[in-house]
């Protein structure tokens, strides 16, 4: 239930509907609605119409496309914490005789399985699922045009796969899977596999005239997994929460962060955009800040979810035209418009319960031949690196409860971090996936690799 729009100031609703009227309106679209969420719930929702007197609210169904494939990441990602498989697993361990066994579930779920983007065949979205009955119709003959696991390359053959995984290890339908293990504990009652009323008509706006012709609305039978989802801003927003913040009845926040972490390999065109795809998630990087989502698309329909986790905003768009506005635009903006004007204000600062001295000992600055670095205690119980500098490598380590961290993130993830001690108990050094930190550069005191001139540091005489 949307909370009360007053939370946010009249100054920034205003800048929201205006972002959407703007969006609407120079993108021809029939009716465009969208929803903000901060702090884990709905603050905002606006409607643009083209009917007078009618503005779709939250409950109102749109197509949401590809959005669904968020949603398949999420059944195969429980799969993977019961045990029932590992993402490294080819997908023919569990799913043979499909042609594409040898890319991996995690291949599938990044776009790296190698697969074409489309299936053959008549258009796959204006047209019954009945003509794909099986798999192979699904894949045909050349499935893997590219090699596996060396390129991104999006592909909703992949997601059907996943949709047939999770159908294989479930023994049930994919969609009633979905109900039972995601829709229905997160609440999101108004997310259907067809449409509910109220729900709006999918149309297509004339590129060179203000006319429309009605979509037509398929269903995508075996293709299901990789784009049938209807869905409402209400319920997307509670999706948003959940994809920010876990649900141990679906997912743990663990796993949804390794859901918005990059998993392939980008093209130039990528790298140049800054975008990239995580397990079933789009990563973009824009206005200084890191958004993770999806975007979706179908005759007649588009959407855009989008998340700011550092700044807790999410924003959700839907149109009901083919194209129109760019609704992943308009989900940045949503999200950039908020988190400019009413800044996320932090939890107040608070000192550690208590400290090890031993820990407490390392505190302070460590060079790395002639790299400086400080070494910090943080209230949560991690430490943290960071170059003097400001620029240069960084992470926060993890205790391992052995008198050793391991690495969270950037070059040093998953490194080992420890103090070397000498025979009378003092800090030498610390080992850092055998990277030597000493106090002072070059320490001789300390066993720096390579050893140190004897006769020290010098100018030129």
């Amino acid at each position: 239930m949307t909370t009360p729009q007053e939370e946010l100031l009249p100054g920034t609703r205003r800048a929201l509907l205006h972002r959407i009227a703007v969006a609407q309106a120079e993108g021809r679209a029939p009716s465009l609605v969208a929803t903000v969420v901060r702090g884990g719930r709905p603050v905002w929702h606006g409607a643009r119409t083209s009917v007078d007197g009618h503005g779709p609210d939250e409950n109102v169904q749109y197509r949401i496309g590809s959005i669904t494939k968020t949603f398949t990441a999420v059944l195969v990602l429980r799969l993977r914490d019961e045990g029932l498989l590992d993402l490294g697993d080819p997908l023919e361990k569990h799913l043979p005789g499909t042609g594409a066994g040898e890319a991996t579930v995690a291949d599938l779920l990044a776009h790296t399985g190698g697969l074409a983007a489309e299936s053959p065949g008549p258009w796959w979205e204006r047209t019954p699922g009945s003509l794909r009955p099986e798999l192979a119709d699904v894949l045909g003959e050349g499935p893997l045009p590219h090699p596996v696991g060396r390129r991104f390359h999006y592909s909703n053959p992949g997601y059907t796969l996943l949709g047939a995984l999770v159908e294989k290890l479930r023994g049930a339908p994919w969609e009633e899977v979905l109900r039972r293990e995601v829709l229905e504990p997160l609440g999101l009652d108004r997310t259907t596999g067809h449409p509910l009323a109220p729900h709006a008509g999918g149309w297509a706006v004339h590129p060179w005239a203000d006319v429309m012709l009605p979509e037509p609305s398929e269903d995508l039978g075996r293709m299901a997994a990789a784009g049938q989802l209807w869905s409402t801003t209400g319920d997307l927003a509670k999706f948003a929460v959940f994809l920010t913040q876990g649900d141990d009845r679906v997912l743990s926040a663990e796993s949804v962060r390794e859901m918005r972490t990059p998993a392939a390999p980008a093209e130039a065109a990528d790298v140049m955009d800054g975008t990239s795809y995580g397990l079933g998630m789009q990563i973009q990087g824009r206005h200084g800040r890191l958004l993770v989502g999806h975007s979706g698309s179908l005759p007649g329909f588009l959407a855009n979810l989008t998340i700011s986790v550092e700044d807790d905003v999410a924003a959700v768009v839907l149109a009901n035209c083919t194209s129109g506005p760019l609704v992943s635009t308009v989900g940045a903006d949503l999200v950039r418009i908020v988190a400019e004007a009413e800044p996320r204000i932090p939890e107040p600062w608070r000192p550690m319960r208590e400290v090890d001295s031993d820990v407490m000992e390392l505190a302070g600055q460590w060079y790395w031949g002639t790299y400086g670095f400080a070494l910090r205690l943080t209230a949560d119980g991690l430490v943290s690196l960071e170059p003097l500098s400001g620029t240069g490598r960084r992470s926060r380590f993890r205790p391992n409860g052995d008198g050793t961290w391991t690495g969270l993130e950037g070059y040093y993830a998953g490194e080992p971090l420890k103090a070397v001690r000498r025979p009378d108990g003092t800090v030498s050094h610390l080992d850092l996936g055998s990277f030597v930190f000493t106090r002072q550069p070059y320490d001789e005191e300390a066993s720096v690799p390579g050893g140190v001139d004897p006769d020290g540091w010098r100018g030129i005489g």
